[in-house]
């Protein structure tokens, strides 16, 4: 197939998989918007097979043959792959970037828990500042002030998914707020999953993540205010929009149990317009002092990857073991599944 069709496919797998991030893709200039659109689609297929799939532990170890087909330059045989690869090359994307993302859904294949909200933030580096990380390779933005506030805002969006998504994840058995939050609050988190409720004390904790999102989501504005002037709209876009998502959690009581935030396609609109607004008074602003501040520690290796302050490629040793852990548990599965068809014949 073509290469401008494997690029419908990716405009068409956006449409219907990320309305938030479509919407704020239409203010993107064209050479930035089709690569983020790849780079998007690409990442929500992976992260779909793994929370939607059947088996997640064997969707991780596809996606890890994926990224290394499409490195090595024979993608597989579907148009997000070709278009993937394409846009690595075109744009020298660092491979340790999106094993970062493998990385962060091998734990969600792990079905890993958070001790601290710094575990928290560890995962949302891997599943959602990285890609604000790639986000700035595709703007050929490289200097590590502007990349560590573009992580600031893919951490800010991240923690307002988790916290507009509590509901949904408890009844996967999935908990993604911190778990001395809990204990804090003498909150049991297994009696949580078997029984949700938009108790004070989990909308407490819903609020609390806001909270952080809001401080993320105000380090990152600085970083918005230096993106290439043409970049900007569409940046403020993403940030009004997830921001919005939490001011609906909160205009809703912090409940994401009974019920989940949701932003009409009016609301949308208008933040789509003040978000040109808010790009064309950057350029009369002075450049924030904050725009200066160090990365989040949590991000700190995203950083000196996409400034090209590691050299080479090597999979870090977190990856690698949970690659062997996810591969022992595919194997076990496999040997338990021989063993009832053996006796079933």
């Amino acid at each position: 197939m073509s290469a401008a069709a494997d690029m419908e496919a990716c405009r068409a797998a956006i449409r219907t998989g990320s309305l938030s991030f479509h919407a704020a893709s239409k203010l993107l200039p064209a050479h930035v918007r089709d690569p983020a659109l790849v780079l998007y689609a690409f990442c929500r297929l992976a992260d779909d097979a793994v929370d939607e799939g059947q088996n997640p532990v064997e969707a991780v170890l596809h996606l890890q043959d994926r990224l290394d087909s499409a490195y090595t330059g024979k993608p597989h045989n579907s148009p997000i792959d070709r278009a993937f690869a394409r846009m690595i090359q075109t744009h020298d994307m660092p491979r340790a970037l999106p094993d970062a993302l493998l990385e962060g859904l091998a734990w969600d294949a792990e079905g890993r828990r958070f001790e601290t909200l710094s575990g928290v933030l560890d995962y949302s580096a891997r599943v959602a500042a990285v890609v604000g990380a790639m986000m700035c390779v595709l703007m050929g933005v490289r200097d590590r002030h502007r990349l560590a506030r573009a992580c600031d805002l893919g951490l800010a969006m991240q923690l307002t998914n988790i916290a507009r998504d509590v509901g949904e994840d408890a009844k996967l058995g999935r908990i993604y707020l911190p778990l001395d939050w809990f204990e804090e609050t003498g909150v049991n988190p297994a009696q949580f999953l078997r029984a949700p409720k938009a108790s004070t004390e989990i909308r407490t904790m819903t609020e609390r993540l806001l909270r952080e999102a809001d401080r993320l989501y105000q380090r990152s504005e600085p970083g918005i205010a230096a993106l290439p002037l043409s970049c900007r709209p569409g940046i403020f876009a993403a940030r009004t929009i997830y921001g919005g998502i939490g001011g609906v959690i909160r205009s809703q009581g912090c409940d994401s149990i009974t019920q989940r935030a949701v932003t009409g396609k009016g609301r949308k609109i208008g933040w789509l317009a003040t978000s040109g607004l808010r790009a064309m008074l950057s350029l009369a602003k002075p450049t924030m002092a904050t725009l200066y501040g160090k990365p989040c520690p949590e991000v700190a290796f995203l950083v000196d990857t996409a400034a090209r302050e590691s050299e080479g490629f090597s999979r870090s040793d977190t990856l690698i073991n949970a690659l062997t852990r996810l591969r022992e548990q595919d194997m076990a599965s496999r040997d338990r599944q021989l063993g009832l068809d053996r006796r079933s014949a």
